[in-house]
């Protein structure tokens, strides 16, 4: 079921750019993960493909012989999306379960199940739409974060977030989707990327310091992490 804040705008009031300014990152890693599996996709979808950042960075980043199609069903990010396409990158206003006999060797899931209602049925309709399926999926759950009273009824209202994970707790939910977790690893925003609050300025250094520590220690005591896993 479609939320109203997609469809009517208010959520590109809240993020009038869909994030795009964290494309090139989200990318730069998706090429990691590929490439470290020496995945070849010939074609690539991505749902839920905002402002279609990701996909034009995977576009210049690929051979010219793949194809790549973007998927949303907010009229505003489409129309953000439009100037990006190419010969071999278009976008389409639409819900990719509507669909039929469409299918990729690699579908992106990025940044989109914990904006879901039902997950776990989108999960295993895509599953059959795809060889294998790229997720990064934020890990907001934290003892940080749990101790900050409000921070997940703002992450609510102006990330639009109904779900929270932790690594356990993505990873489990593929499994019990039936998805094979081929591989996974952490990445981190809070520290790879400007920080936009005081708070967030001044976490980054103990984030960093014990995430070279202690990956998951970090991601569960001080947040600001997200995992980007590959599945089948």
């Amino acid at each position: 079921m479609a939320r109203p804040m997609y469809l009517e705008g208010e959520y590109a009031k809240l993020n009038p750019t869909w994030h795009a300014e964290d494309s090139p990152w989200k990318a730069g890693h998706i090429m990691r993960l590929m490439t470290r599996n020496e995945l070849a996709p010939r074609t690539i979808g991505e749902i839920g493909c905002g402002a279609g950042e990701v996909l034009k960075q995977l576009h210049d980043r690929t051979d010219e012989s793949v194809r790549l199609v973007g998927y949303d069903i907010s009229p505003q990010a489409h129309q953000l999306s439009l100037p990006r396409a190419t010969s071999r990158l278009r976008f389409v206003l639409k819900d990719f379960l509507e669909e039929r006999n469409v299918e990729f060797d690699v579908i992106l899931l990025i940044d989109l199940i914990e904006h879901l209602e039902d997950y776990f049925t989108f999960l295993r309709h895509v599953k059959a739409r795809s060889r294998y399926t790229i997720l990064h999926i934020p890990l907001d759950v934290s003892v940080l974060a749990t101790a900050r009273g409000s921070f997940f009824t703002t992450l609510r209202k102006e990330a639009g977030h109904l779900h929270y994970f932790s690594k356990e707790t993505a990873l489990a939910t593929l499994r019990d989707v039936d998805y094979e977790i081929v591989d996974y690893f952490y990445t981190g925003s809070a520290v790879d990327l400007p920080s936009t609050s005081f708070k967030g300025r001044l976490a980054k250094l103990p984030r960093k310091v014990l995430f070279a520590l202690d990956q998951d220690a970090a991601a569960r005591w001080l947040g600001g992490f997200s995992l980007m896993v590959l599945a089948r």
